[in-house]
């Protein structure tokens, strides 16, 4: 079975090769991990003035995120699984160099083609960020991996949280082309430092690409906890991009008349979701995976309720958008590294192609949450849109309760 398989070949050089991981390390991955994956994020609350500079449609301007998404998708299938090849300093190295090539290609942008281009290599150079998590991964022992796994991850959901209030408000002092200038410079100084900073680590396979890529159907087929973790996050995503992308639409609506910079401080009420993933990790290391996912299926549910109740423009309807904004990204915050700590313990030489899968799974559901989210709304409102984002979970809640049914002994790691 290809779920037992890693276990075998690597777990002596791994065990072998895995000093304790200093806490520099680990705040430095967290850092990089947040600074590249945010750069998926900076266009989103940018559309309408990129819009309207570069000379693109009002309807093909949704291209904008879009095609940085299919980019950042095709990047987690083919790039991210190289890390099990390819060494992975080096392999982070050129991704960034070939991020920043994208960002200044999308500051430089005149035209509308060219900075759509642009926007999808800015996806597919970020896939970085997901070459590093499971590169962490195999530098911690495994008695705290979860640990580490949970910290890395906080950095990288808070680069995903503070982009958008932070390229709204860079955009209104300096302007949008600022916002991938300003990004470019960063990323830069990340690649150097990191090539400098980060020991070496040379995958023991020896996989041509070919098979590389072809071996990723076989992992989907024979590891029933990938396909298990990726489901469930997938909903638990698709819920939280559903959210994200339709409470935008009401807080500016006639009900409660918020401004953009007023939605762009409700963003930010997102950022304590961070504080779930080390927590979650903490949990793993102590065999808590279980109960911990049932744990973040009940929080995103609760998350999904209170929003109903939000009926009117008042402190009280605003107060339980906040908690539910809260409460929703603790809950996709824990479950993303529990799933996480489950898949990289299969062992050290499949990590990069299962975290691949996983998520462009994930990744998915969200990318389809986003679009059915604003589609219910403009067909039936705020109450249609909150009613969906909760069917998604409770499905999730339903394939979770069979995993009890099923042999304990066909997933070890949950």
């Amino acid at each position: 079975m290809m779920s037992r398989k890693p276990h075998t070949a690597n777990s002596s050089a791994e065990q072998s090769a895995q000093p304790t991981m200093p806490n520099w390390l680990m705040i430095f991955l967290a850092i990089a991990c947040g600074v590249i994956v945010a750069n998926l994020y900076y266009a989103q609350p940018l559309v309408g003035l990129i819009r309207a500079d570069i000379g693109l449609s009002a309807e093909a301007a949704g291209l904008i995120v879009t095609l940085a998404q299919i980019g950042y998708a095709v990047g987690l299938l083919f790039i991210v699984p190289l890390g099990d090849i390819v060494e992975n300093r080096r392999l982070v190295f050129v991704s960034l160099l070939f991020t920043v090539l994208a960002l200044l290609m999308a500051a430089w942008a005149g035209q509308a083609t060219i900075f759509l281009i642009a926007s999808m290599l800015i996806g597919l150079g970020s896939v970085a960020a997901q070459i590093l998590v499971p590169y962490a991964s195999h530098l911690a022992p495994e008695q705290s991996r979860g640990r580490v796994v949970g910290n890395i991850m906080s950095g990288l959901l808070l680069g995903i949280m503070l982009a958008r209030p932070l390229s709204s408000l860079i955009a209104d002092h300096l302007g949008w082309r600022a916002v991938f200038f300003i990004s470019a410079a960063l990323v830069m100084i990340l690649a150097l430092v990191l090539i400098r900073a980060l020991p070496t680590n040379r995958p023991a396979s020896r996989h041509r690409y070919p098979q590389l890529i072809a071996s990723m159907a076989q992992l989907v087929r024979h590891t029933p906890i990938l396909r298990r973790r990726a489901l469930y996050h997938a909903a638990i995503f698709g819920t939280f991009s559903l959210f994200w992308t339709t409470v935008p639409l009401l807080l500016a609506g006639p009900i409660f008349h918020f401004s953009q910079t007023g939605i762009a401080i409700f963003a930010l009420v997102g950022v304590a979701g961070a504080a779930a993933a080390p927590i979650a990790g903490r949990m793993a290391d102590r065999g808590w995976i279980r109960p911990g996912t049932a744990m973040a299926f009940a929080v995103v549910i609760i998350s999904m309720l209170l929003p109903l109740l939000a009926r009117d423009g008042s402190i009280v309807s605003v107060l339980l958008l906040v908690l539910a904004a809260i409460l929703l990204d603790l809950g996709v915050s824990a479950n993303l590294v529990l799933g996480q700590r489950a898949i990289f313990s299969l062992g050290a030489e499949v990590r990069s192609r299962l975290n691949g899968l996983y998520m462009a799974t994930f990744f998915l559901g969200g990318a389809i949450g986003s679009s059915a989210g604003t589609w219910a709304f403009e067909a039936g409102g705020w109450t249609a849109a909150i009613a969906l984002g909760l069917a998604l979970p409770l499905l999730a809640l339903v394939y979770f309760a069979t995993e009890f049914r099923r042999n304990p002994v066909e997933s070890s790691a949950k």
